[in-house]
């Protein structure tokens, strides 16, 4: 895929809205932009928000989103919000559904926004339909500090953040989407020390050489689409 003048739509969580970057140009997004000569890498991340809808938004607030903070909006809500012009999209989010996200886990079969499974199935499915033809990338979540913990904050969940990994991986490849697996090949891991230092000092949030070093690895990535 050539870059250069491209407008690509990034729809994530705090790590996109680039909690834990010095500042805004120093967010993978704003890197790559900068590198590859994109005309916009439009900002869509939100900290504390989950690819899944959660249990304690009802219907009822969903009708009056007023009455919610944005925090709550899943990536599926989110979605629809985004413009349509662009280019490319890239989603970025599932660490949260595994931190504190009060969503079921699922089952691949699940069709609805309300388990994780279901929530990844209608995203991606909502992102195709939104943007036909254009490449769709999914980037998985990165490693955590630990990541290893079951019913995690006593949400009735017996999975970890790899098995939220594997429901990315499994859903995407369904619809054939591209995965950028940041979990698999980030160069991130902050149960090393060395490397938390380097690269996600609190354990989660990527510094400024983790944003580039995430900026590295997508910008070779869509080039080779």
């Amino acid at each position: 895929m050539e870059l250069k003048g491209k407008k690509i739509n990034f729809l994530g969580d705090s790590i996109t809205q680039g909690i834990g970057a010095s500042d805004e140009t120093h967010i993978y997004h704003q890197v790559l932009k900068a590198r590859a000569g994109l005309a916009e890498a439009r900002n869509y991340g939100i900290s504390g928000t989950r690819i899944a809808r959660q249990s304690s938004v009802t219907e009822e607030l969903l009708n009056n989103l007023e009455a919610i903070s944005s925090q709550e909006w899943d990536f599926c809500r989110r979605a629809d919000d985004m413009e349509l012009d662009a280019d490319a999209v890239v989603v970025f989010g599932g660490t949260n559904d595994y931190g504190h996200g009060d969503a079921l886990f699922g089952t691949f079969d699940d069709r609805t926004e309300w388990t994780f499974y279901g929530a990844c199935h209608v995203l991606f499915r909502k992102l195709i339909e939104m943007y036909p033809g254009k490449p769709i990338v999914i980037m998985t979540p990165l490693h955590r500090a630990e990541e290893n913990i079951r019913n995690r904050e006593g949400l009735p969940k017996n999975v970890v953040l790899r098995d939220y990994v594997n429901a990315i991986r499994e859903v995407a490849e369904y619809y054939s989407l591209p995965v950028l697996d940041l979990y698999k090949e980030s160069g991130i891991q902050p149960e090393v020390t060395v490397l938390r230092e380097m690269y996600a000092p609190d354990g989660l949030h990527p510094n400024d050489a983790g944003h580039a070093l995430i900026a590295d690895k997508l910008e070779k990535f869509l080039h080779a689409l």
